[in-house]
């Protein structure tokens, strides 16, 4: 029995409490390793078995590794990591990451490093995260402000700030013109445009009738 605690954590009414690992290094190169983030979460009783890794960096939306580990816990489990970095991509998105876990049930705990106090199996490490997201939180405020406040000024002197137009009236012309020719390379006239094929689709038909985003450009004052 103490083997079998031993790989997959304490048995409950639940059944099986499993212990998984999450691990990550930025490159893919072969120059990083992750060897010390095994070592760790091998000597956390984690079984080699329930450990997953990526080699990609953390800003990265597409991390199959993480998405496989999510996918694979269970009301009960606790996912480990080695470090708090491993794990988000910036604060709000561990935030949200851990939320999601703590609505399916699972725990969460870190190591080492910043964040080794997490431990959302525990009442303290509970208060330490609520900590984290409330610090997210008070960060997600400061940046609203701060662009409600960069925008006020901004049309205080006569700017009125967003993104500048991708389509002109003369892109939607020239668009327009192209895309009624059967010999027209779609690709090449997107290039040619400088935009993407959902941005020319958006304004102008496969038969090369203005949509109606192209007729609002069209219709844009200079």
């Amino acid at each position: 029995m103490s083997a079998i605690c031993h790989v997959f954590g304490r048995i409950s009414d639940k059944g099986l409490r499993m212990l998984v690992g999450y691990m990550r290094v930025s490159k893919s190169d072969g120059s990083q390793t992750t060897d010390p983030q095994r070592d760790a979460l091998l000597e956390a009783g984690i079984h080699a078995d329930q450990l997953y890794e990526d080699r990609a960096s953390g800003k990265k939306d597409d991390r199959p590794g993480l998405a496989a580990c999510l996918k694979a816990l269970r009301d009960g489990d606790t996912l480990i990591v080695w470090k708090l970095d491993r794990l988000g991509r910036n604060l709000h998105h561990l935030v949200n990451t851990v939320h999601d876990l703590t609505a399916r049930g699972v725990g969460l705990k870190v190591l080492t490093g910043q964040g080794a106090a997490i431990d959302t199996t525990t009442a303290a490490g509970k208060l330490v995260f609520g900590i984290f997201a409330a610090l997210a939180e008070f960060e997600r405020e400061l940046i609203s402000e701060r662009t409600v406040a960069g925008l006020a000024s901004a049309r205080a002197r006569g700017r009125t700030g967003g993104r500048p137009f991708t389509m002109t009236p003369g892109k939607v012309r020239l668009a327009m013109a192209s895309m009624g020719k059967p010999e027209t390379n779609v690709g090449e006239l997107c290039k040619e445009l400088g935009i993407s094929r959902q941005t020319l689709y958006r304004h102008v038909s496969p038969s090369g009738e203005a949509r109606a985003d192209g007729l609002r450009v069209l219709s844009r004052k200079r």
